[in-house]
């Protein structure tokens, strides 16, 4: 395997974050190992990190980097100032099956879970099954609550959710429902996640936004 060290640094800044810095610090293969802000990525050709720094081309001569939206090849030796804008936001989209339901994966407290994304639902709402295979004790550390829902009026307890997450897009201390019983089936993902995030539907599509740092 060929390991070219590349001696690259750029300063990255911009009005409202900390000074960055990038380093091509090696190439191998298809991949290129970069630092930023002394993390080290390694990258094959058309991945990104998390700031949006994606890996263009590589050979054992230069690679090719985009940088906010911009492409530069980087040669051994070679140095460059730029800016460059983190990323403001990630998306995730949920596709409507058959029946024009948007079910999806995500994760709550860290357990892979099913959603069923929820725009006319108040809160998350899960099942007291779903909550003990979840692990969280609601009639412990829950407070008594009760809910109209399609169905009729229901008891359950309000909790606070340590984490949820749906692809890239994570909220803490989420309240929820845990409706005792075994409905509904998949979890609702309702607007105690969605409220402070960007929802858009076009067509079978629902788009789901969030701001970085938007907790």
């Amino acid at each position: 395997m060929k390991f070219l060290s590349i001696m690259v640094l750029a300063l990255l800044s911009r009005a409202g974050f900390a000074a960055q810095q990038i380093a091509v610090e090696a190439l191998f293969g298809n991949k290129a190992m970069l630092m930023i802000d002394g993390v080290r990525h390694t990258l094959a050709v058309g991945q990104s990190t998390p700031d949006g720094v994606r890996l263009v081309d590589v050979n054992p001569h230069r690679a090719i980097l985009e940088v906010d939206g911009k492409q530069q090849s980087y040669q051994p030796g070679s140095a460059v100032s730029l800016s460059f804008s983190r990323r403001e936001q990630v998306e995730e989209t949920v596709y409507a099956d058959k029946m024009g339901m948007f079910k999806t994966f995500g994760s709550i407290n860290g357990q892979p879970v099913h959603f069923l994304v929820d725009t006319g639902a108040t809160l998350i709402a899960m099942s007291a099954s779903q909550a003990k295979k979840l692990g969280i004790q609601y009639r412990l550390r829950g407070a008594p609550a009760g809910a109209s829902t399609a169905s009729g009026y229901v008891r359950g307890y309000m909790v606070k959710l340590k984490s949820v997450t749906l692809g890239k897009i994570k909220r803490s201390n989420v309240d929820a429902m845990v409706i005792d019983g075994n409905h509904p089936g998949p979890i609702l993902l309702g607007m105690s996640f969605l409220d402070k995030l960007k929802v858009e539907k076009s067509g079978d599509a629902l788009t789901i936004r969030q701001r970085v740092n938007s907790k």
